[in-house]
């Protein structure tokens, strides 16, 4: 099987390694890719976002399986191109991305499958903004205003913050420039990722994850696009997955279903665990970055055999997966300034040892890597506990030399002193 992942990230990095174990898939190619990849799979250049320009690609190299990574590419219809062009393809339609491109979609799904959610209102006019935050903020009883952009942010459009006058100017700015904003009632307790495989109705859940948006040690600083990830979750008990599954990611998937939104592909709940239970967060139409790198390095069934199954109606026949004993720590090293506009074009050292995985890299033609973008490498360690797996990750973070770079140094630790339970603060 030939398989032509799409995307530029350490999220495709880890995808192509993932699929590079499985003895199904004899052929790897990228687009765009970055400079880790070009080691792992025949790379070429792209426009993500263009359906023809991905079907003519797919056809010209032969792919059987066509995987998207990133989100913006699903919620503009390529995967719908591939599939009318006969080519399999992992990743849901534009109708079903919808749950990822907008927020007030996703929350009319969630209602009408009975899903525990924050609670929710859109503000599309500024002269009503203020009446609104007085609804969700601290003087309703909220510990915090959460003020999210309804369209795609790339995991930078929200704001948590217990300063009205700040929540007020996210708002204004999403609304000056045209977006719908959504305010959100505050989901207190430990946060959660869980992906799951879905086709129509059948969900292959797989190991449950935790990311760190904010960009400094201890939650502190601006959200990011992720600054680290750890899996699995030593804190949460597997009825809970179960519970997440069966009360959650099940009746959502049966519901787009049911209103012909049927759903094929990487379904994302992100999620706080309440004192009443399990509530979502968010709901993504992708695999998620970081989370993925960590999950992944994990993974013993081979996956492209269930990525096709998942494109090709044949995931309920697929066995269960089984996974690596242990756990994994993925640590983000970020360029200098980001979040903001990051400094780019510096040379890495260190950036080709096996546990490093490339997102905002290029080679330069004397051969160099250098930084391209703001999440620069992702790195991940494992081992047999969580502890071991930080001790992994941040060693291999150590061998890195890239000027004025950033990165937590707090990735998973709370866990590992058993500082998180499954009701109560996150960490």
């Amino acid at each position: 099987m030939h398989v032509l992942v799409v995307g530029s990230g350490a999220r495709e990095h880890a995808l192509l390694l993932a699929l590079r174990r499985d003895p199904e898939v004899d052929a790897l190619s990228v687009a765009p890719g970055n400079a880790g990849t070009s080691a792992v799979a025949d790379q070429y250049d792209l426009d993500v976002t263009s359906g023809d320009a991905v079907v003519a690609l797919a056809r010209r190299i032969g792919a059987d399986l066509v995987v998207i990574g990133p989100e913006v590419p699903l919620v503009l219809g390529v995967a719908d191109a591939v599939r009318a062009a006969g080519i399999a393809c992992f990743g849901p339609s534009k109708d079903a991305a919808r749950i990822e491109g907008s927020k007030a979609f996703a929350k009319d799904v969630m209602s009408a499958a009975g899903v525990r959610t924050a609670g929710s209102e859109i503000v599309d006019n500024p002269a009503h903004l203020d009446a609104a935050l007085d609804r969700f903020g601290p003087p309703a009883g909220q510990a915090a205003w959460v003020v999210k952009d309804d369209g795609l942010a790339a995991g930078k459009g929200v704001v948590v913050t217990t300063d009205r006058d700040a929540a007020r100017a996210h708002a204004a700015g999403l609304l000056d420039a045209g977006h719908p904003v959504l305010l959100e009632s505050f989901l207190d307790g430990p946060e959660v990722s869980l992906f799951c495989v879905v086709d129509g109705d059948t969900v292959v859940p797989l190991l449950p994850a935790q990311d760190f948006k904010r960009v400094g040690d201890g939650d502190t600083g601006p959200n990011t696009g992720g600054m680290g990830a750890y899996a699995p979750l030593p804190w949460l008990p597997a009825e809970v997955t179960k519970q997440i599954v069966d009360e959650i990611v099940q009746p959502v998937a049966a519901e787009m279903v049911r209103r012909g939104s049927s759903f094929s592909g990487l379904l994302y709940a992100g999620l706080a665990i309440t004192s009443r239970g399990p509530a979502v967060v968010e709901f993504n139409c992708r695999f998620g970055d970081p989370e993925t790198q960590a999950v992944l390095a994990l993974l013993e069934s081979p996956l492209g055999r269930l990525l096709h199954a998942a494109a090709t109606g044949e995931l309920a026949a697929q066995p269960p997966l089984h996974w690596q004993d242990g756990s994994a720590v993925t640590v983000v090293v970020a360029a200098e300034n980001y979040p903001g506009r990051p400094r780019v074009g510096d040379v890495i050292h260190g950036a080709d040892a096996p546990a490093v995985l490339h997102a905002g890299t290029a080679r330069r033609d004397d051969g160099s890597v250098v930084s391209s973008g703001g999440r620069v490498l992702s790195v991940v360690g494992t081992g047999k506990d969580l502890a071991a797996a930080r001790e992994s990750a941040y060693a291999a973070v150590a061998a890195i030399r890239l000027p004025g770079s950033h990165f937590r140094s707090d990735i998973g630790q709370a866990a590992a002193e058993g500082r998180i339970s499954p009701v109560g603060g996150s960490g």
